[in-house]
């Protein structure tokens, strides 16, 4: 099997790293406000786990690696879009 690089591939991985950074690190509690650590926590071990699963449907539906970066970096943009759209 052969290693290939992959944008969700990459995303995947900083999303992974961040989950592990805001679980290392103390979390500061201000008194009378809920604490969302956990639930923020649980928000982005769900986009990591959606993104590597993303990845692996587009690694088997799409062979050459080229369609894939250019199919993983369009839906990337897209998503990022609607994100910002669904803000505001």
């Amino acid at each position: 099997m052969k290693f290939r690089l992959t944008p969700l591939n990459i995303v995947t991985a900083l999303g992974f790293a961040m989950l592990a950074f805001l679980v290392i690190q103390p979390s500061e509690t201000v008194k009378g406000q809920p604490d969302l650590t956990s639930f923020y926590l649980l928000i982005l071990g769900c986009l990591v786990l959606i993104t590597f699963v993303t990845d692996m449907i587009f690694r088997f539906t799409l062979k050459d690696l080229k369609k894939i970066w250019i199919v993983e970096l369009v839906f990337i943009v897209l998503t990022a879009v609607l994100i910002v759209l669904l803000q505001k």
